[in-house]
């Protein structure tokens, strides 16, 4: 008996070892809810287009709080002078000697970068004056938009004279 009772013992582990590699079966899940679809191209288009449209309106209308509002705190603009911080570009608006007279926004092309972060081109034609001198009357603009908790930001934007 004592003989048998390793090879008894052997057999046990080897039968519990193929007993536990085998797939349990589970119930299946309850359903759970369809997680909400991604926005598609065209959506994030308008949206960020619209949030950009409301950017030019501010600067048209000297609103320096619609800029408060949407840049992102660690913002940077580019300019013919250098760059500037969120804080600079709102004392920029609010100080602003421009006479925004008409502008118009077109040729929109969104470059989702990753989830988080899209590059917004497109061109805009203005009829308008800073410090009494006449801005170029179309531009191609970029802006860079990225979104930090749910919400989307401003992160920077540029110009260039189109030709």
């Amino acid at each position: 008996m004592k003989r048998n009772l390793p090879l008894a013992a052997l057999c046990l582990f080897l039968f519990a070892s193929f007993c536990l590699a085998q797939s349990q079966a589970t119930a299946s899940p309850s359903p759970s809810p369809k997680p909400k679809p991604a926005m598609t191209k065209a959506e994030m288009l308008k949206k960020l287009s619209g949030m950009e449209t409301k950017l030019w309106n501010a600067w048209k209308n000297k609103d320096a709080k619609t800029f408060q509002t949407w840049l992102s705190s660690d913002t940077i603009m580019i300019g013919d002078s250098g760059t500037a911080n969120k804080a600079a570009t709102i004392k920029e608006i609010s100080d602003a000697s421009c006479d925004v007279k008409s502008f118009s926004l077109s040729d929109w092309k969104l470059t989702m970068i990753n989830s988080s972060a899209a590059l917004l081109t497109y061109k805009a034609t203005q009829d308008a004056t800073c410090g009494g001198t006449a801005l170029p009357p179309a531009v191609w603009a970029s802006s860079v938009w990225v979104n930090r908790g749910g919400k989307w930001w401003a992160f920077s934007h540029q110009e260039t004279p189109a030709k």
